[in-house]
């Protein structure tokens, strides 16, 4: 099948896609094999190294209490850096002055910080200046370096995601007699959810993984902060990473599945019928935003 962006595939190419496919599954099992026997020369395989993930101490004192504290660490950037992306991305936007560069500033200035940087001022800052204490202080850290990283690079998401629908949305909209804030509102971002949707999955794959960086440097204990304590008590470094590392696998593959369902329920339901928006519909969108009724030089710029 030919498409703007290539021509369909002659026998020539075919035959070379397939030896080309031939070829990289032969070297990827050819690096199978030597990893396995490289472990097995130095007895990582042993069932003694590997039998402790079969009991439930290992998982109900180390694993489990790790993946707990990850969890909850990326969830809270989750909730808070996705709306306040939003809120600076949307701000980058706006036809004032004194609202678009504060917000470019921010969202430069912590997009070009490295997160763990940001973790360790946050953990410096707490000691210092608040009464946290030093149980709860590593997640407040790493949270905050979470949200403010991401907040950042999510915002830039949003507004990359709303300047790349057509500029007759807007058009269209204005014609209507909406104003920008519903515009915003009421049919750019709702188109920009799906646009951004793979983008925004990827960040939030980003959050799960960068919670280790506060396990390594601020002793949070995350999943991967855990897996030391089980490797020293059971001598198994080498078997606990690769655990550890398929329980991430399994978590980050979880979001982005999710994330695929939800983005083909969406694009499902924005097969409308193409209704038209008449001058009732209108009336309706600006009673609901101002309770009613509105004058006519009522500010209609964010």
């Amino acid at each position: 099948m030919t498409s703007v962006l290539y021509d369909a595939p002659g026998p020539r190419a075919k035959a070379r896609n397939i030896v080309l496919s031939v070829v990289f599954f032969a070297l990827l099992a050819l690096l199978l094999w030597w990893a396995w026997r490289a472990m097995d020369d130095k007895g990582q395989l042993a069932w003694a190294l590997w039998e402790p993930f079969t009991t439930a101490a290992a998982w109900t004192t180390y694993l489990l209490p790790g993946l707990g504290n990850t969890l909850k660490a990326a969830a809270l950037a989750m909730v808070i850096a996705l709306p306040l992306g939003a809120v600076f991305g949307i701000a980058r936007m706006s036809d004032h002055r004194w609202v678009r560069v504060p917000a470019g500033v921010v969202v430069e200035f912590f997009r070009a910080i490295p997160v763990l940087l940001l973790m360790v001022f946050a953990n410096e800052f707490y000691v210092r200046s608040t009464d946290i204490g030093s149980d709860e202080r590593p997640l407040y850290a790493v949270v905050t370096g979470l949200v403010l990283y991401n907040a950042s690079v999510l915002a830039e998401i949003v507004r990359a995601g709303v300047l790349a629908l057509p500029k007759g949305q807007t058009e269209a909209a204005y014609a209507v007699g909406l104003r920008k804030g519903q515009t915003m509102t009421g049919i750019l971002l709702p188109q920009a959810v799906t646009v951004m949707l793979p983008a925004i999955v990827s960040q939030l794959v980003v959050i799960v993984k960068d919670t280790a960086l506060g396990g390594a440097m601020l002793d949070f204990t995350e999943l991967l902060n855990s897996r030391s304590t089980l490797a020293a008590n059971y001598a198994n470094v080498v078997p606990s990473f690769i655990v550890v590392g398929i329980i991430f696998v399994l978590l980050n593959f979880a979001v982005t599945s999710f994330a695929s369902w939800l983005e083909r329920r969406l694009r499902r339901s924005k097969r409308g019928t193409g209704k038209v928006l008449g001058a009732e519909d209108v009336e309706e969108l600006n009673a609901a935003e101002v309770g009613g009724s509105f004058g006519a030089g009522a500010g209609g710029s964010i």
